[in-house]
């Protein structure tokens, strides 16, 4: 499902795009699949708002650039986010497990095109 949908998901999207089978599946269900699966690195967890998001694992080296009128997420790929880490991990008093980063602003197709005048 992840891998088809190429955007981040919530339990509930999920629940929604599977809903039509044969077998009856609850949203508790998902919600379990999805908390194992991140146990075994197979997904990741994103808040992009108040709504916990899906993907498929990605290493912290891809920042999350959230549309704010649409909800469209790009993965920008940098090292800024190893650069962080390394900062991180040079305090001595602090390990990080994960980074998780989000800017957000407006995609291509939702900015304005800008006017030649």
């Amino acid at each position: 499902m992840l891998v088809a949908a190429d955007e981040h998901l919530s339990a509930q999207g999920i629940l929604d795009r599977i809903d039509g089978g044969d077998a009856p599946i609850n949203e508790s269900s998902v919600y379990r699949t999805l908390s194992l699966f991140a146990e075994l690195g197979l997904v990741r967890e994103s808040r992009l708002d108040e709504t916990a998001t899906w993907e498929l694992f990605h290493d912290d080296a891809a920042i999350h650039l959230v549309c704010a009128r649409c909800g469209h997420v790009i993965h920008h790929d940098t090292d800024l986010v190893h650069e962080l880490r390394r900062s991180l991990e040079g305090r001595g008093d602090f390990v990080p497990a994960e980074i998780d980063v989000r800017v957000v602003g407006r995609c291509d197709s939702c900015e304005p095109a800008v006017s030649d005048s």
